[in-house]
């Protein structure tokens, strides 16, 4: 990963069979534990901003590349990135650390990686900040059927599990394309095109709207992605079908305080029954697209800090 200034040196950690590259500040605040978990395709350090002020706050902020990330472990089975072991690996970092318990902020996969533990190991986390991702309801037929159904078999997330093999090629042959043209806000208001979204990304010369970071942040992720190729993280998709097993008979409803913090701009909807499913929810929106943390830095910290401090 290319060195920036500032950012935690990290440590490789054994947990549940696996090695996790995690990135941590305010070890002095030992006791007090908030675990970061990014989102697709990111990496720890799309929490650069947030860390710094978690720790002056009083936290031991703890930052892991999830497995299929960074220098992290990418297992090569498909079901080895399933909602089981995402929210495995987190709970067995807690043991590493000695933790019963932590705040946990997800954002993106991270969002719902983050309920997933909530849902599977309800007394391992105290409190829920997610940013972008509502809960997302379990539906009647299984998640891929249902998108199918609903956006088409072009839908990114479909064709990640109908074509496996064909979106992961193309990211990896325009990894610096596809991370510039992704990676951008204020992104003009547009109609759906048709196609498949993150291909044509990918093979998109000239990106819209503005870039989201400079390039040498943009390296730290660039670098990290040629490293591990984008299989391994596009493998968190191809186990939604799977995650709808897992949880058939898991209690649906989330009883933790929890904070929701949409972008107003984001493709990605909000929920209209998020209360029904998680009823000690407040819910914020600002003024910015999907990188909620990455757009707004300073007003997602001030949002994230007052919330905490109640």
């Amino acid at each position: 990963m290319s060195r920036i200034p500032d950012f935690p040196k990290p440590t490789l950690i054994s947990v549940n069979g696996i090695e996790l590259e995690v990135f941590e500040a305010g070890q002095q605040n030992i006791g007090n534990p908030i675990v970061l978990c990014h989102g697709w395709p990111e990496h720890a350090f799309s929490w650069r901003h947030q860390i710094p002020a978690l720790a002056t706050a009083g936290y031991h902020v703890i930052v892991p590349n999830q497995r299929g990330y960074g220098n992290s472990s990418c297992p090569t089975e498909v079901t080895s990135y399933d909602i089981e072991h995402l929210t495995g690996d987190l709970v067995a970092l807690l043991d590493h650390y000695g933790y019963q318990d932590a705040a946990f902020i997800g954002h993106d996969w991270g969002a719902m990686v983050v309920w997933g533990i909530a849902l599977l190991h309800p007394n391992r986390i105290k409190q829920i900040i997610n940013l972008a991702l509502p809960y997302q309801a379990r539906t009647e037929k299984p998640w891929i059927e249902f998108m199918e159904e609903f956006l088409g078999n072009d839908y990114y997330i479909v064709h990640f599990n109908r074509q496996p093999g064909i979106a992961d090629a193309v990211l990896d042959a325009n990894t610096t394309q596809f991370l510039r043209n992704i990676f951008r806000k204020n992104m003009p208001p547009a109609p759906p095109e048709p196609g498949m979204i993150v291909i044509d990304l990918a093979r998109a010369e000239a990106p819209v709207g503005e870039p989201l970071m400079g390039d040498n942040e943009l390296a730290v992720f660039i670098s990290a992605f040629e490293k591990t190729g984008f299989m391994s993280s596009i493998n968190w998709y191809r186990n939604l079908d799977r995650n709808w097993q897992i949880l058939a008979d898991v209690k649906p409803i989330i009883q933790k305080p929890t904070l929701m913090i949409y972008g107003d701009r984001d493709l990605i909807s909000k929920s209209a029954n998020l209360k029904e499913f998680v009823p000690n929810v407040d819910v914020v929106s600002l003024d910015c697209g999907h990188w909620i943390q990455q757009e707004e830095p300073e007003e997602t910290n001030q949002v994230i800090l007052k919330w905490l401090e109640q």
